[in-house]
């Protein structure tokens, strides 16, 4: 619950045990507007709960398509595997063969662009999301 919505919620509480005399009315309105904060708060899960829905659906059409011809989506993926891959494999494969025959080391590829890329495609941006529906931020 946000300090704003807690805040009206304890106000809220306070004018009807203030306002209300009779036991039963006030047990009553405090129900409804309890029911009301709650709601307020459920609206704000659904809209980011369909958000997350129609996101799946993209994917799922996207995921579909051939992984080489398919989009955007692949063509950063395949940069970030050649990428990753030249780093980890043919880079040092390279350095150790310059190194023995004398030639020019070959040029090393600051992943840390490559891993923001990778990671946002793989959905690390969904993070985001599940942190805000369990209420840290």
């Amino acid at each position: 619950m946000t300090p704003i919505i807690g805040g009206l919620l304890e106000a809220g509480l306070k004018v009807i045990e203030k306002v209300i005399p009779d036991p039963a009315a006030k047990a009553q309105a405090q129900l409804e507007l309890l029911k009301l904060q709650q709601a307020g708060e459920f609206k704000g899960i659904e809209a980011d709960l369909q958000v997350m829905l129609a996101q799946t659906e993209v994917n799922k059409v996207e995921a579909a398509q051939d992984g080489f011809r398919g989009g955007w989506r692949p063509a950063v993926g395949w940069v970030c595997v050649s990428g990753m891959a030249y780093t980890y494999l043919g880079q040092p494969l390279l350095a150790w063969a310059s190194a023995t025959n004398g030639w020019a080391a070959p040029p090393t590829i600051d992943t840390f662009d490559l891993l923001i890329m990778l990671g946002g495609m793989l959905g690390f941006g969904g993070m985001r999301s599940f942190e805000r529906i369990k209420g840290k931020a």
